[in-house]
């Protein structure tokens, strides 16, 4: 459909207004509101801005700081743009895990899904290819090594979810945003975190028929507010949030935790966790890298260098799935803590520990494995 010449001015005229007013310095820049917020980044997403503007737009929000009412005014434009399927279960767990990936260490929780799943509960995961600012090893990387359709529509997402047998799915940006997904490259030249970083994990493609669960990490202090503001505004009946290592939703093993819970759309709350009273003791935060990993340099980057993807991955499969087969380790620690964190938050069990017990019975079983297909 060929766009309204008319429209496009209209949306170019309110961009270049809101510029004029975000991005006039540190004293004297003013805020906009969230419908304003909402058609700017309606806009870019549509293609009608400039890319030097949508740059401006997004970094000279973050640089004044954004306000509660923008950056639910770019969720909203997100969430207006992608893609929503119901999925036959009254209840999902939305894991969403940093969209730029890890690559301080292997990531474990590509598996979660699968292992809660056997605990009963209809899980879905969400991720891309490579984004910044890290372009580290992300769940698509994982899951795809393992054999996972990573390429699939949301509908056949949510079928998954529905499936006795496997309970859970991965959606790619591409497939439930895909306006979102084509600013990958517009991202990459703006380098540093803007409010998409913030708002992407939230875009909620798959609900369930009663409710949808958020589980997301983060890793400095002020996201907690943040995330539940945003979690409550999207939708989301409860979220937890995670202190986890790289922003993710597994905490470190060898420290005492802290997470971020709301309930039934409350106000959050704080509580603090041991993983030594799961039977955890591990003297690594998490996963370590295997000591022959090859390192390779980004594409158009002259400084960072970086894990080679595509080994990391595998080598996080291939941990993964030892660890949903029962084998000891870093990998089965991090997911019957990740595990534990989820049911508990969820209600399915009366206390962590006892929610550690149900995730080490589905780990031993080694039953989990089979739902990886």
């Amino acid at each position: 459909m060929q766009a309204d010449p008319s429209t496009d001015e209209v949306a170019r005229q309110e961009m270049r207004s809101i510029i004029q007013r975000v991005a006039t310095g540190p004293e004297l820049s003013k805020d906009i509101g969230l419908d304003e917020a909402r058609r700017g980044m309606a806009a870019i997403l549509e293609g009608r801005i400039d890319p030097v503007q949508a740059g401006i737009f997004l970094i000279a929000l973050r640089m004044k700081r954004e306000t509660d009412d923008e950056v639910r005014g770019i969720l909203d434009a997100v969430r207006d743009a992608t893609r929503h399927v119901v999925a036959e279960v009254d209840d999902v767990v939305d894991l969403a895990d940093p969209y730029d990936g890890f690559n301080r260490h292997l990531p474990a929780a590509p598996f979660l899904p699968a292992l809660l799943a056997e605990c009963g509960l209809a899980v879905v995961s969400h991720g891309l290819d490579a984004v910044g600012p890290k372009y580290g090893v992300t769940h698509r990387h994982v899951l795809a090594v393992a054999g996972v359709d990573v390429d699939a529509t949301v509908e056949a997402t949510a079928a998954r979810l529905a499936d006795p047998s496997l309970g859970w799915g991965y959606v790619d940006q591409r497939a439930f945003c895909p306006g979102l997904h084509d600013l990958v490259p517009f991202r990459s030249t703006i380098v540093k975190r803007q409010a998409l970083t913030t708002v992407e994990v939230l875009a909620r493609p798959v609900h369930g028929r009663h409710a949808t669960h958020l589980v997301t990490g983060y890793v400095h202090k002020p996201y907690p507010r943040i995330y539940a503001l945003l979690a409550r505004h999207a939708g989301f009946a409860s979220a937890l949030l995670v202190r986890g290592v790289e922003g993710g939703v597994v905490p470190s093993l060898r420290q005492a935790g802290r997470c971020f819970s709301y309930r039934h759309g409350g106000e959050e709350e704080a509580f603090d966790f041991d993983p030594t009273s799961l039977g955890i003791a591990q003297p690594v935060r998490a996963v370590p890298l295997p000591d022959d990993l090859p390192t390779t340099r980004r594409a158009g980057d002259d400084i960072a260098i970086a894990n080679d993807v595509p080994t990391t991955a595998a080598a996080a499969a291939e941990s993964g799935l030892a660890a949903l087969g029962g084998k000891p380790g870093a990998a089965y620690d991090s997911l019957l803590l990740g595990g534990a964190l989820v049911l508990w938050q969820l209600g399915h069990a009366a206390t962590l520990e006892a929610a550690g017990e149900r995730v080490r019975a589905a780990l031993d079983s080694g039953r989990a494995v089979a739902r990886v297909a």
